[in-house]
C-alpha cells in the first residue's frame, strides 16, 4: 500500500482541540475532511475553528489567498458516523477511555470501505487492545500526534499486535505527505516518546527526594549543564501533573510495576494536595501575578587554583583540559592512573560515575555536560568528609572558566549524568525488545521532547561503556532493579568494541 491519495476524504472523529489540529494538518495537505463529534455543535464548531485559522494563515501570508479558499471549502461537519462511508482514513481523537474507543471502532467497521485506515491517536491506550474484537483488526493502527498537531513534526505511528505491515506503510507514507516526520514505532507502553522520557522526570523528582537539591537547582542543571530545553519541575507544571503523573503510573503499570518505571512519591503528594502547576496556580513553582519563583543555588566566587594535574582520560570531560589552559590555569597531564583532575590541595576532581564522594578520602565530583565549553552552569557533590579547601578549588575552577556552579548533596550519578544514562538504558532495551530502531527514538525524542540529542546519540558520543559502568555503580549503591543496567546495554558495549592487537574483542 502507498500513501492515501490527495483526492480520498479523511474523517477526524472527535473536535477537540487535537482532533481540530488533525484536521487541519490533513486539510492543508490536499484532502476533503470530515468533522464528527457526538456533539453536532461541536463538530460545526470545529470545522469553522480550522477554517477561521486558515483565513488568518492566508491573512499573514503563509499560504496562498486561493489556496485558503480551496482548503475551506473542503472541511465540513458530518451529521452522523453514516456519513464518513467515503472515508479513506478515519482518524479517532476522543476522550482517554477503551471502551469508548472501542465501541466507536466496531461502530466504523460497519460504515467504512474495506480499505479504509482506522487510526487512534492515543498515547496511553494499547493500541492492540482497542483493535480486539474488530472484523478486520490489520487496517487498525495508532497515529500518535503531539499537541499541537499543526506545529509539531512528530507522529508516532504504532503498529498493533495484529497491525497489517502495509497498513503501517500506507499510514507513514500519507504522514509523510502530509510534511510530518513519522517515526515507526510497536504496540509498547508509551509507545517511544512517553516510554523513553520517564527517567526525565523520574531521576529529577529522585534527587530532590533525595535531599540532593531543591527544584530550581535541578532545573537549572539540565538546561544549562545538559542542554535540555526546560527542567522536569517546571516541564510538568506546564503539562500539569495530575497528567504527568498518570502517564508515569499507566507505564509502570502496563510493565508489571517494573522499578525502571516506578512513580514518585513526591509527586503524587503533590497531586494529591492539588498542587497541578500552572493550572492551578501552583505546583512545583508558584504561579499568578504576584509569585515570585525561587533562584537556582549557586555558589558564592572563590579563588581558582593556578595549576592542576589532569590524570588520565576525562573521556567526555576531556576538553576541560583545554579550556584549563585557555582560562589560564597551568595544566599538567600523565596518562596513568585516574580519570581525575588533581587539585593542589591533594583533593581530587571527579566526572560523575555512580559512586559517592564520601566513599573517597578527599573527592568532589562534577556532572556531566552537553558541552563544557558552550554550557553556562556545573554542578558539583561533594560530601561532609571533603575538605573545604578541596571544595573551594573545584568551585573557583569551573568560576575561572565563566562558568556558575551548583553544589548539591553526596548524590551518585548527580543530576545530568543519571538522568542520560537512564535514558540511553531504555533506549537500548526498547530496541533490542523492537519497539522502535535507534534512529526512531533518536528523532523521537528530539522532535516530540526536544532534547538536544537521542540517546543512541548520547550513547555514541558517551562512549561504548559509560552508561554501562554508570549504572552498574548505582545499582551497586541503590539497589533494586531501578539502575541495573539492562542486559541490552551491555550487549551493546561489547557489540561496539574494538579488536586488540590479538583479534579478540576487548
Amino acid at each position: 500500500m502507498t500513501a492515501i491519495e490527495r483526492s480520498r476524504t479523511v474523517a477526524v472523529v472527535g473536535a477537540g482541540t487535537m482532533g481540530q489540529g488533525i484536521a487541519q494538518v490533513a486539510l492543508l495537505a490536499g484532502h476533503r475532511v470530515l468533522i464528527y463529534d457526538i456533539n453536532a455543535a461541536l463538530a460545526s464548531d470545529g470545522a469553522g475553528i480550522v477554517q477561521d485559522r486558515v483565513e488568518r494563515m492566508a491573512a499573514k501570508g503563509r499560504i496562498d489567498r486561493t489556496e485558503a479558499e480551496d482548503a475551506i471549502s473542503r472541511i465540513a461537519p458530518a451529521a452522523g458516523l453514516a456519513d464518513l462511508a467515503a472515508a479513506a482514513l478515519v482518524v479517532e481523537a476522543v476522550v482517554e477511555d477503551a471502551g469508548v474507543k472501542r465501541a466507536l471502532f466496531r461502530a466504523l467497521e460497519e460504515v467504512v470501505a474495506p480499505d479504509a485506515l482506522l487510526a487512534t491517536n492515543t498515547s496511553s491506550l494499547s493500541v492492540t487492545e482497542l483493535a480486539a474484537g474488530l472484523a478486520h483488526p490489520g487496517r487498525f493502527l495508532g497515529l500518535h500526534f503531539f499537541n499541537p498537531a499543526p506545529l509539531l513534526p512528530l507522529v508516532e505511528v504504532v503498529s498493533g499486535f495484529a497491525t497489517d505491515p502495509a497498513a503501517a506503510e500506507s499510514a507513514y507514507a500519507t504522514v509523510l505527505g502530509w510534511g510530518k516526520t513519522p517515526v515507526r514505532c510497536a504496540d509498547t507502553p508509551g509507545f517511544i516518546v512517553n516510554r523513553i522520557a520517564r527517567p526525565f522526570y523520574a531521576e529529577a523528582f529522585a534527587v530532590y527526594e533525595e535531599q540532593g537539591a531543591d527544584p530550581a537547582t535541578i532545573d537549572a542543571v539540565l538546561r544549562e549543564s545538559g542542554g535540555f530545553k526546560m527542567g522536569p519541575f517546571a516541564l510538568t507544571d506546564l503539562i500539569g501533573q495530575d497528567v504527568n503523573e498518570a502517564v508515569t503510573r499507566s507505564v509502570w503499570e502496563s510493565f508489571f510495576r517494573s522499578p525502571k518505571f516506578t512513580p514518585s512519591l513526591a509527586q503524587c503528594r503533590l497531586v494529591q494536595s492539588g498542587r497541578l502547576g500552572r493550572k492551578s496556580g501552583h505546583g512545583w513553582f508558584p504561579y499568578g501575578p504576584d509569585a515570585v519563583l525561587p533562584q537556582p543555588h549557586t555558589a558564592g566566587p572563590e579563588e581558582a587554583p593556578a595549576e592542576v594535574t589532569v590524570v588520565g582520560d576525562l573521556g567526555p570531560a576531556s576538553e576541560l583540559a583545554a579550556l584549563l589552559e585557555e582560562a589560564g590555569i597551568a595544566v599538567t597531564a600523565t596518562e596513568h592512573g585516574g580519570p581525575y583532575i588533581q587539585l593542589p590541595g591533594e583533593g581530587q576532581l571527579v566526572l560523575a560515575d555512580g559512586k559517592t564522594s564520601v566513599e573517597f578520602a578527599d573527592v568532589v565530583y562534577f556532572d556531566l555536560a552537553l558541552d563544557y565549553r558552550g554550557c553556562t552552569r556545573v554542578a558539583l557533590s561533594a560530601s561532609a568528609d571533603t575538605s573545604e579547601r578541596t571544595l573551594a578549588e573545584a568551585v573557583g575552577l569551573f568560576q575561572k572558566l565563566g562558568k556558575k556552579v551548583s553544589v548539591i548533596g553526596d548524590v551518585p550519578g548527580m543530576i545530568v549524568a543519571r538522568t542520560v544514562a537512564m535514558l540511553i538504558d531504555l533506549t537500548a532495551d526498547a530496541v533490542a525488545r523492537g519497539a522502535a530502531s535507534a534512529e526512531d527514538v533518536d528523532t523521537a525524542m528530539r522532535l516530540g521532547v526536544n532534547y538536544p540529542l537521542g540517546p543512541a546519540e548520547w550513547h555514541d558520543r558517551l562512549g561504548r561503556d559509560w552508561a554501562y559502568d554508570l549504572l552498574h555503580h548505582l545499582d551497586e549503591r541503590c539497589p533494586g532493579g531501578r539502575y541495573a543496567p539492562s542486559l541490552a546495554l551491555f550487549k551493546l558495549g561489547y557489540a561496539a568494541g574494538d579488536e586488540d592487537e590479538s583479534g579478540d574483542t576487548e
